[in-house]
Parts: C-alpha cells; sequence; structure tokens
C-alpha cells in the first residue's frame, strides 16, 4: 500500500474514531484498515492512536501526524485540479450529502444525470436529516436548508422552502382548524427536528414565536408527513416535503396567513474546494436543475 493511501486510510480512521466505521465508509477490509495503521506506527516508532474496547483516540503525536496528512492530501489534490485545469472531466469520487426526503426527489434525479454524462465520475450520496459536517466527515458539496451557521462554507443558492403546517382532513373535520398560532395549545402536534428542535415556533414575516407541546417527535419528514396523514396530528414541514401529500387531498394546510419567512435552500461547499471539478460540475449542474425545476411554494406561502 502506497503512503498517500495509507495516510487517507489514517485521516479516516483518527476522523471517525473507529476502525470499522473508517473500513466501511472506504469500502475496505477492516483487516486491511487494521494492518495499514499498524505499519504506519511500525514505521515511524510510534503510537499514533490509543485504542480501547469502545473507542479510538488520537495520542499527541498522533494529533500532529494528523494535521500533516490533512494538508499532504490537500496539497496533492490540489496540484491535481491544477494540472487537469478548471475545465476538467469530473473524475473519481464526489461525496454529496442533502436531506432525505430532499434528496430523493430532488438531488438523486441530478445524481443521476451526472453519472450519464460523466464516465469517470463516481458519486456517494449520503441521504439524512441532519446537518452533516463537511470537513469531519469527508463531504464535498451539501445541500442544506435554511441559513449556514458555518460562515467558513461557500453558499450557491438553489430556491426557497418555506415552513408550512398540514393535518389530515379527519383530524381536523374532528379536532377543527385552529384559527391563530395560539390555538396550537389545544391541538395535538407532530415535531420534525429536521426543521428545528426547539418547541418555539415561529409565524409570521417577522418570526414571532409560540411554544407547542408535541405529542410526537421524528427525525424525518417521511416519518412526519406519514403520520400526520394517519391523522395523529398538525406536523409542521417544509413546503416542497408535502406539495404531492397536499395536492392529493391527503392533507390540508393551515395557518397559511401566518407563514414564516421562506428559508433558503443551498448548496455548500468548502472554500478550498472551489477548484474542483467534480464540485464545479455539480454546483453547475444543481443551479440549472433547479432554475428549471424551481421548488413549488404554495399560495400565501
Amino acid at each position: 500500500m502506497d503512503n498517500l493511501e495509507a495516510m487517507r486510510i489514517f485521516v479516516s480512521v483518527a476522523t471517525q474514531g473507529s476502525f470499522t466505521e473508517a473500513a466501511r465508509r472506504m469500502r475496505l477490509s477492516p483487516s486491511v484498515v487494521t494492518r495499514s495503521i499498524l505499519q504506519i506506527e511500525e514505521k515511524l516508532g510510534l503510537l499514533l492512536l490509543n485504542r480501547t474496547t469502545r473507542s479510538v483516540q488520537l495520542t499527541e503525536r498522533g494529533v500532529i501526524y494528523l494535521e500533516d496528512c490533512k494538508q499532504i492530501l490537500e496539497d496533492v489534490e490540489m496540484a491535481e485540479r491544477r494540472v487537469r485545469g478548471e475545465n476538467a472531466e469530473p473524475r473519481g469520487t464526489l461525496r454529496v450529502a442533502a436531506p432525505l426526503l430532499f434528496g430523493r426527489l430532488y438531488v438523486l434525479p441530478l445524481v443521476n444525470r451526472l453519472l450519464n454524462e460523466h464516465p469517470a465520475l463516481s458519486i456517494h450520496l449520503t441521504l439524512s436529516d441532519r446537518n452533516v459536517h463537511l470537513v469531519e466527515e469527508g463531504v464535498d458539496v451539501a445541500v442544506r436548508v435554511g441559513e449556514l451557521a458555518d460562515s467558513s462554507l461557500i453558499a450557491v443558492r438553489l430556491g426557497l422552502a418555506t415552513p408550512v403546517l398540514a393535518a389530515s382532513p379527519a383530524y381536523l373535520q374532528k379536532r377543527g382548524a385552529p384559527a391563530s398560532p395560539a390555538a396550537l395549545s389545544s391541538h395535538d402536534i407532530i415535531l420534525f427536528e429536521g426543521i428545528g428542535t426547539t418547541n418555539e415556533w415561529p409565524f409570521g414575516p417577522n418570526g414571532k414565536t409560540v411554544r407547542v407541546e408535541p405529542r410526537l417527535i421524528v427525525n424525518s419528514a417521511d416519518a412526519a408527513i406519514i403520520a400526520a396523514e394517519a391523522g395523529v396530528g398538525i406536523a409542521r414541514t417544509l413546503s416542497y416535503q408535502v406539495w404531492d401529500a397536499v395536492r392529493a387531498g391527503r392533507l390540508s394546510l393551515v395557518l397559511q396567513k401566518f407563514a414564516p419567512r421562506p428559508l433558503p435552500v443551498s448548496v455548500a461547499y468548502q472554500a478550498r474546494r472551489i477548484a474542483s471539478a467534480n464540485v464545479a460540475t455539480f454546483v453547475k449542474a444543481a443551479r440549472e436543475y433547479f432554475k428549471a425545476n424551481p421548488l413549488a411554494q404554495f399560495d400565501g406561502a
């Protein structure tokens, strides 16, 4: 195994804090990963990782080696990008992260198109409703809903998504529709953590909050929508997530005149990846895709 590949394995193990997870992400056998780390430590005559049955942690020397490895790998990648030029054909693996439902509806068709257009490109698509950390998790580009908390990332806006409240017609017939945000206190609430983990929901253009007490808390938009369709209560989701269910009559929107300001939907990447042909190709394709297929908005949202 060459030195660069061994460094990549070490960075993955150190970042994930797990030999098993590093092996899974790199599609290598655990034995190959373990042997690679042992060979590095034997060559250096140093212990880089402290292993226990429950965790893997960097030693003091390991921290130093990790930073140097990251810099070396970044320099090699930058050199390759410069040699290929800005208009180079995308090749190798592009790691993309996106929210679960958004990724299935919008990002996967885009990924399929890119794979058809660029034979040398491979894509690792991770769909999750939690915000992945681009640097620590080795992600090249991520689709984010809402303002970016990390100011070091470059964000290219793709569209807007408005938080909306929806319930099944059967639930609203039984319980009645709330006339104001304050009336939510007498309703069963479904909280989808992907929009926010707090019980303070903003309403109106000024974002005035109302406290709700959820009966059901889920970490998946799909789960929130299914529960709402089953009559469990009123769910707070994003406009594009319930578009089909509302159009089909399985859900009805409530409190539309109190809708908060829409949230930006962006594709984000690290500033140092701006010269990457893979990243540039994905961002360009995403902008073109969403310009031709804008995110749907309900009237009043």
